[in-house]
């Protein structure tokens, strides 16, 4: 049986450098290309320059390595898009329908395109927001991602293509900094924690929020990827949920650790976005057909969290 070839668009992302180490374990070091549009001097393995918003940067590197799955996750996020709206929506659409199209027409055989909870606006249940919730998003961030969603069963039914999708909530993680999203505060946090800080809130404590560990995130991805294709029986993008929480319980956590550490809270533009985010989801579909599990609760998160910053920030003091 022919070894699978991936090509990764966008892996010195938070997403993107933790998942490409991870497919490197799964499909061997040599079989996993990291794309981006510079290179990450603490990346090992082979690694491409492309800007996807040039179709022919895609098709050349599929061409030259004879590609068989495409992980797309270079995007601007939430907050950050809203600064530029329109270039948001042009670049992140862009680079999907580039993706796409590069696809159908070569080797590849299976695509990943993420998408998010921002797909959601105020017209959906926020309790438990179920898989088929009416999607009218706030940001245009959420907008490409619920246009994206659309697309990719578009290129499913009609042409074949086999594209998988997810609907992140916010993902956390001690491997990598914040991309720009309404949920960076919960990974922000820990690292003023760590370095015995306080921590400037840009939301309220009574924020509620669905959050995922950066190791489920990475595991629900490859296994979403690795399901028998009949299994897949959703073709614009699964919920997926792990925990949820508020400002005010993270802090709670981390003062088990930290006694003294001290949060103020400062609401700025992303409340808004995020007031219209749900604060659970409901993954039973995710569940049933591709048996989708967190590993990871508030706890158990925060334990790793603070464990492995604790090492990153005495490896740079040692230096």
């Amino acid at each position: 049986m022919n070894e699978d070839i991936i090509l990764v668009i966008g892996s010195n992302g938070q997403l993107g450098s933790v998942l490409t180490r991870e497919l490197q374990k799964v499909h061997g070091h040599d079989n996993v290309i990291a794309s981006d549009l510079y290179v990450d001097s603490c990346f090992s393995g082979l690694f491409e320059i492309l800007d996807a918003t040039k179709i022919t940067d895609i098709q050349r590197i599929v061409k030259q390595y004879s590609v068989t799955q495409i992980y797309h996750l270079a995007a601007i996020l939430s907050a950050k898009g809203e600064e530029k709206p329109l270039s948001t929506w042009n670049l992140n659409i862009k680079m999907m329908l580039n993706v796409f199209e590069a696809a159908r027409f070569s080797t590849v055989n299976k695509v990943f395109f993420p998408s998010s909870i921002a797909v959601f606006g105020d017209k959906a249940l926020l309790e438990q927001t179920p898989q088929s919730a009416c999607l009218n998003p706030a940001t245009v961030y959420g907008i490409s991602k619920a246009a994206g969603e659309n697309w990719a069963q578009y290129y499913h039914t009609n042409y074949g293509l086999d594209i998988r999708s997810i609907r992140y909530p916010g993902i956390i993680g001690h491997q990598s900094m914040p991309g720009g999203g309404t949920t960076d505060y919960a990974l922000d946090i820990y690292h003023s924690a760590v370095r015995l800080e306080s921590y400037s809130c840009f939301l309220k404590a009574e924020t509620k929020l669905p959050m995922i560990f950066m190791d489920d995130a990475v595991r629900a991805t490859v296994e979403l990827m690795k399901a028998p294709k009949e299994n897949i029986k959703i073709r614009t993008a699964y919920n997926l949920g792990a925990m949820s929480f508020d400002p005010s319980e993270i802090t709670a956590e981390i003062k088990q650790t930290y006694p003294d550490f001290i949060v103020d809270y400062c609401p700025d533009s992303r409340q808004l976005i995020a007031d219209k985010w749900p604060k659970s989801i409901d993954d039973s579909e995710a569940r049933s057909d591709w048996g989708w599990k967190p590993e990871y609760n508030l706890t158990t998160m925060t334990t790793e969290m603070i464990e492995k910053l604790k090492e990153k920030y005495n490896t740079i003091k040692l230096k």
